[in-house]
C-alpha cells in the first residue's frame, strides 16, 4: 500500500498542550471547498481549537485538495478522515500519522460520501452530474480503496448518510431518498417523490424514524416518515420581514444533537433558520443572519454547543448569537462546507464526528 507524505504549512507539527482538559477537541476543515470560492484558504486541512475559541491550531498541506472537495466524512473506529474530489478521487487521511494513506480515481465519479460505523466499508455517491444506468453507490473497501461493486440505484446520486446505530445507508438521488442494508449494500426501501427538484441535503433522527429533506425551490424542508415510506408533510420557511414563503432553493439541514430542533440554509439570503422540532410539523422559531453566501450547509459540535455553516461564522446553539469567526494563519475569515470535529486524548484519536447534523438523542 502506498504512502504519501505531506508537507506542512507552518511549524507547528502537534497541537498544544493543555493540562486542564483531558480531552481535546478540534474542528477539521477542508480548502478549497468545490461548491464555493468565497473563504477559501490554499490547499488541504485547517484545524481550529473548539475549547479555545476556535482558534487556527494548524494548517496540513495536501495539494491533490486543488482539484476541489465534494465531501469529507470519517470514522471513529479507523481514525481517519475520507475525502472526495471533483475529479472522481476518492483518498484516505489518518488522524494520527497525518499521512494520506492511499488516493484513487473512479469512472463516474465520487460525491459526498459516507463510512459505516465499524469503518470497513465506504459508500461513495457517483455525483449529481452522472446520469448513466448505473448511476449509484460505489462500494469501497475503506482499508485499501479497492473497489467491491457499485450499487445502480438512480440519477444524480449525491449525498450519503450512514446511520449511527451501523444499519443503514441513506442516498439522495434526483428526487428519491433511498435506503440500504449498511452490511450488505441491498436496497431497503426507495421514498419517491421527496423534495421539489434536483438533489439535496437531509439529515435523519438517530431513530431511523424521520428524515429531514431540503427543498429546491423553496426554504424548507420535507419530512419523511421512514418506518412507512411516505413524505408527511411539507414546511416552508417564512420571510420575517415579508410574511411569505421565500423562492430560494434550500442547502443544508442540521439536527442538534438532543434532536430538539432543527436548522436550514437560505444561503442566497444569507440566513439559517430555526425550528422546534418537539411539535410535529416542526415551528419556526427564528432565524439568523449570516455573514455571506456560498454552498450552504449547518451542522453541530458533538456536545450540541456550537453550530457551523458554509461560512466563518460559529453560532452558540443555545443563544443564537456569533461566538467566533473561523480565520486562517494570517487572520483571513476561512469558510467550508467539509469539517469533522475530532476528539484527541493523549495524541489518540477517541471521536469524530460527522459533516451532516445528525440527530444523536
Amino acid at each position: 500500500m502506498k504512502v504519501f507524505s505531506l508537507l506542512f504549512a507552518i511549524g507547528a507539527f502537534a497541537f498544544p498542550s493543555r493540562s486542564d482538559a483531558e480531552v481535546h477537541r478540534y474542528l477539521y476543515c477542508a480548502s478549497p471547498d468545490a461548491a464555493q470560492v468565497d473563504g477559501i484558504s490554499g490547499k488541504g486541512l485547517l484545524v481550529f481549537d473548539i475549547d479555545n475559541g476556535h482558534k487556527f491550531v494548524k494548517r496540513i498541506e495536501i495539494p491533490i485538495f486543488k482539484e476541489g472537495l465534494r465531501g469529507l466524512t470519517g470514522s471513529t473506529t479507523s481514525k481517519r478522515l475520507y475525502y472526495s474530489t471533483t475529479n472522481r478521487r476518492l483518498g484516505c487521511f489518518d488522524l494520527e500519522s497525518e499521512k494520506v494513506v492511499w488516493d484513487k480515481q473512479f469512472p463516474g465519479g465520487c460525491d459526498r460520501t459516507c463510512v459505516t460505523t465499524d469503518g470497513k466499508t465506504l459508500y461513495a455517491p457517483t455525483g449529481f452530474w452522472y446520469n448513466a444506468a448505473d448511476s449509484g453507490l460505489l462500494v469501497i473497501d475503506a482499508e485499501t480503496g479497492d473497489l467491491k461493486k457499485r450499487v445502480a440505484v438512480g440519477p444524480q446520486a449525491h449525498n450519503t448518510i450512514a446511520s449511527l446505530d451501523g444499519k443503514f445507508i441513506y442516498l439522495g438521488t434526483a428526487t428519491t431518498l433511498t435506503q440500504l442494508d449498511a452490511a450488505s449494500g441491498e436496497i431497503l426501501k426507495s421514498i419517491s417523490p421527496v423534495g421539489e427538484s434536483g438533489v439535496f441535503p437531509f439529515t435523519i433522527t438517530s431513530d431511523n424514524a424521520t428524515a429531514y429533506v431540503c427543498l429546491g425551490g423553496h426554504v424548507g424542508f420535507d419530512i419523511v416518515d421512514l418506518k412507512s415510506g411516505k413524505v408527511t408533510d411539507r414546511v416552508f420557511a417564512i420571510d420575517p420581514d415579508r410574511k411569505e414563503k421565500i423562492t430560494h432553493r434550500t442547502h443544508g439541514a442540521g439536527l442538534t444533537p438532543d434532536e430538539k430542533q432543527l436548522w436550514i440554509s437560505d444561503q442566497d439570503g444569507k440566513r439559517l433558520y430555526t425550528f422546534d422540532t418537539t411539535v410535529n410539523p416542526p415551528v419556526q422559531t427564528g432565524h439568523i443572519g449570516l455573514s455571506m453566501g456560498g454552498h450552504g450547509w449547518i451542522t453541530f459540535s458533538l456536545d450540541g454547543k456550537y453550530a457551523y455553516s458554509h461560512t466563518p461564522d460559529v453560532f452558540d446553539v443555545a443563544t443564537k448569537e456569533k461566538v467566533a469567526t473561523l480565520r486562517d494563519e494570517n487572520g483571513k475569515p476561512f469558510a467550508s462546507s467539509k469539517f469533522i470535529e475530532v476528539q484527541f486524548e493523549d495524541d489518540k484519536v477517541t471521536k469524530v464526528s460527522s459533516e451532516f447534523g445528525l440527530g444523536r438523542k
